[in-house]
């Protein structure tokens, strides 16, 4: 009868709408809303799905399925990019958010399939072993979710273990995990604790006994999210000034506003740092609109906001900082091909020191796919397709983590807005920073971008064991330590500007010494659990 029932359900597609919507309640455990208990429900209905298919090709369906309904909700922000794209209408936004969902979605369907493969390879569910699957799938998707990271460029953003972050004061057990961990294998571990909720359910259907020993498995499993009292406070030595402008995208582009925002900028730096002191001036990404680098044709610096020559413009901008203070901000630089036009750009920051020269640069690496560069442009662009931020030109990428030597100011690794995402791609280790400095624009990410953007940087801290200074144009600009405690903070759509001391970094961590090898380790870990589980079951 019970087979009979389960066999007319799939038919009247029961099963593949219940992995659409848990896909999509799951995705609610990430910022905003942060309602993990709903995250840790949708994973282990997802594995109680995976573990009833009795072919491969239904196992990956149910976690294709779970993947779009995950993705679609989780990253709805990505629709809001394209009410900032007037060649393009704004419905067209939700469009590419399903469709980019369809392929983010293969991830978790390739989890559920390699689960299957591992565990449930009997078609009796009696000789199968569901600790067996739960670990296999923990194992398992920790290991897509860092292919996901890294295909066709990657697009890591929300792995499962961000949802560990928790508040900005009180990150939880994760603050003490994440160093030893690392990401991938946060979400690993997250998985096997939606994969002992669902075996205590399970056990309260079938068997008393065994939900007793289920159950408190199940519920060690919620201390992961429970806050935790925040370490004390440590205080650095080098002084810094965060400015968040509150520049907003509809303007941040549009040339006749560009002095405006500039002196907006300024008017919150306040008064210049004098000769005895080092202070570090934080400004967001695009927070100059000036070319500031020597050699373009003169055509190019008559776009600039004060003066036609970079010299005059860097000057300018030593001057309103003052002789103790080192700018970094982001700007743009311009590559210029052999017939003296631009041919491309770098998303880059810049350190601008107090006689008024380039102290050092950084070139964004990962960039936005239409945001920064339009993928088969001499394909999409005939159709109408353009990139969400204007411009003719694409970004170029530039060549990964770099240590910016600052002088008396410090060394600063740099990540440039999105890049932050990326676990195990943000620091070079061979010239350990002491802070990573986040410029960002987060304008055009929707309500729910910019909070899932900081809680991947306090992630990012967490596993470094370095501080994170995050300067925006519209927020959430924050001062994050090496704990991923935030400090301090600037909410969205508000200006404002954070003094204090940049703080402290750790000793190198775990992770910060052997990188994503680490999380990997932890998912061999898991899958070798869930051999042992399953012989002991078939035993």
């Amino acid at each position: 009868m019970g087979k009979q029932l389960n066999n007319w359900s799939e038919r009247r597609g029961f099963v593949p709408l219940v992995a659409v919507v848990a896909g999509a309640i799951s995705a609610t455990g990430f910022e905003p809303l942060h309602l993990w208990a709903l995250l840790l429900a949708g994973l282990a209905v997802l594995a109680a799905l995976g573990f009833r298919q009795q072919r491969p090709g239904r196992a990956f369906l149910v976690g294709w399925l779970f993947g779009v309904g995950h993705f679609c909700v989780g990253n709805n922000w990505i629709a809001t990019a394209f009410t900032y794209q007037a060649a393009m209408p704004a419905w067209l936004g939700w469009i590419a958010v399903f469709l980019l969902s369809l392929y983010l979605a293969v991830y978790p369907g390739l989890a559920v399939l390699g689960a299957w493969a591992l565990a449930r390879r009997s078609r009796i569910l009696a000789r199968s072993s569901p600790a067996a699957f739960a670990l296999a799938l923990a194992g398992c998707w920790a290991i897509s979710e860092f292919l996901r990271g890294e295909m066709f460029t990657g697009f890591a953003w929300n792995p499962v273990g961000v949802a560990l972050v928790g508040g900005f004061d009180r990150p939880g057990a994760v603050g003490w995990l994440a160093p030893w961990m690392g990401t991938y294998a946060l979400s690993g571990l997250v998985l096997a604790c939606a994969g002992a909720w669902w075996i205590a359910m399970r056990a309260a259907m079938m068997d008393r006994d065994r939900l007793k020993r289920a159950l408190p498995l199940a519920l060690i499993g919620l201390l992961l999210f429970v806050p935790w009292p925040a370490p004390a406070e440590e205080q650095g030595t080098l002084e810094f000034r965060l400015v968040q402008p509150d520049i907003r995208q509809e303007v941040l582009n549009e040339p006749q506003y560009y002095e405006t925002n500039f002196l907006r900028s300024v008017e919150l730096t306040g008064a210049p740092a004098k000769e005895d002191e080092t202070r570090l001036v934080l400004w967001p990404e695009s927070g100059v609109p000036d070319y500031l680098e020597n050699g373009y044709p003169q055509r190019y610096y008559r776009q600039a906001t004060f003066a036609a020559d970079p010299d005059i413009a860097r000057d300018r901008i030593a001057a309103l900082m003052g002789p103790g203070a080192m700018l970094v901000t982001g700007s743009v630089d311009l590559v210029i091909g052999n017939e003296n036009r631009a041919i491309a750009a770098e998303n880059v920051v810049t350190a601008i020191g107090p006689d008024g020269e380039i102290a050092a640069s950084y070139a964004k690496s990962h960039l936005v796919p239409y945001g920064e560069y339009l993928p088969m442009r001499s394909l999409l662009e005939p159709l109408g397709v353009t990139r969400l931020v204007p411009g003719s030109i694409d970004f170029r990428p530039g060549p990964g983590p770099r240590t910016l030597d600052l002088g008396r100011w410090g060394q600063a690794g740099i990540q440039l807005c999105y890049e932050i995402v990326f676990s195990g791609e943000v620091v070079d280790s061979k010239n350990r920073p002491d802070y990573i400095v986040n410029p960002s624009n987060d304008g055009w990410f929707g309500a729910w971008g910019p909070p899932q953007h900081l809680a991947q940087a306090r992630l990012r801290a967490m596993e470094e064991g370095l501080p994170v200074m995050r300067s925006t144009t519209t927020g959430i600009s924050a001062v994050i330590d090496a704990n991923g405690v935030v400090r301090d903070h600037i909410g969205t759509y508000r200006s404002g500007r954070i003094d204090g001391f940049v703080p402290p970094a750790h000793a190198p961590t775990a992770f910060a010494r052997m990188g994503i090898w680490l999380s990997l380790a932890w998912a061999l870990v898991l899958l070798a659990l869930a051999m042992v589980a399953l012989r002991r079951r078939r035993g």
